[in-house]
């Protein structure tokens, strides 16, 4: 690889909606609103406190007769307030709720857009829907998006009786977007090809053939990997971002989660989450060191 740390920085970067496409705030009695979605009388916002110190933006999306809950993470290049109209597709047509959220530095969330915070992000969000909404991980179905892959696999390794997975567009780790090397480095992000083998439930790989950010070569190769094969949808002619215009993918995820209905799951401890930051300057220098070397999202 040689010194090749610098060009990585220099293509790949996280890409927050600026300005974010959204508003929060709060009513008398401390309800969180959102600027042109809180209209849903089935929409519940909430503003969470991370490990990492942040704030993050999530909204749960309740569907009378659900019989899953959905934790979505999303793509690179949106917020929430991009979200909604799929968000209302997939809770009619799959029958779910949907719990999203605004990963830090993206939509109203403060903080930074870094790997670390993504996995405080996704656990104060799991945490928030145990403690609010009392979902258990086998009501549960982790959805990730392109670089939201990466703290989905991170917190399905840490749940025993997880429903399933669905990775969509997802990467193999972020420098293996650019180059493709045989090797995890030191200084790469989101390392799914390391993690996705320790996932134990039912994986759904979702990616199209003519992707032009992240090629199909690594949906293929995170379903390879995978223990629990789900029959894999790979839409021909689909890119990065158009995957849910084609018909073939609402009809493969309503299938597979009438395949996950029929699952029986059996109890087990959970894995402990990631702890907390020992001290601010640990974090800060631990996300540096890698945040210098490589930042996810093609830039063009």
């Amino acid at each position: 690889m040689g010194n090749v740390t610098g060009p990585v920085a220099a293509r790949l970067a996280f890409f927050p909606p600026e300005p974010a496409t959204y508003e929060i705030s709060r009513e008398r009695d401390g309800k969180v609103v959102i600027s042109g979605v809180s209209g849903d009388k089935n929409l519940e916002a909430h503003v969470l406190d991370t490990k990492g110190g942040n704030k993050i933006v999530a909204t749960f999306w309740k569907h009378p007769f659900a019989r899953f809950t959905l934790l979505y993470s999303h793509g690179n290049a949106a917020d929430l307030g991009q979200m909604h109209d799929l968000f209302l597709e997939l809770r009619a047509h799959l029958r779910v709720n949907i719990m999203s959220y605004d990963y830090s530095g993206y939509g109203a969330s403060t903080g930074k857009p870094s790997e670390f915070n993504t996995y405080y992000d996704i656990e104060a969000v799991y945490d928030c829907l145990k403690r609010e909404y009392g979902v258990e991980p086998q009501e549960l179905i982790l959805y990730g998006q392109s670089v939201g892959s990466g703290p989905t696999i991170h917190l399905a390794t840490k749940l025993r009786n997880l429903r399933g997975v669905v990775i969509h567009s997802g990467i193999l780790s972020g420098i293996r977007v650019l180059y493709p090397v045989k090797v995890t480095f030191w200084f790469d992000i989101f390392k799914n090809i390391d993690k996705i083998r320790h996932v134990d439930c039912p994986v759904l790989v979702i990616h199209g053939t003519n992707d032009e950010i992240v090629d199909w070569s690594h949906g293929k190769r995170l379903w390879e990997l995978s223990k629990e094969k789900y029959d894999p949808l790979w839409v021909k002619g689909g890119g990065h971002c158009n995957l849910e215009a084609f018909p073939e993918y609402i009809k493969h995820l309503r299938k597979f989660l009438n395949a996950m209905e029929k699952i029986s799951i059996t109890g087990e401890t959970n894995k402990p989450l990631t702890q907390n930051p020992p001290n601010t300057e640990t974090k800060h220098n631990s996300e540096s060191k890698q945040n210098k070397c490589l930042r996810f999202g093609l830039m063009r």
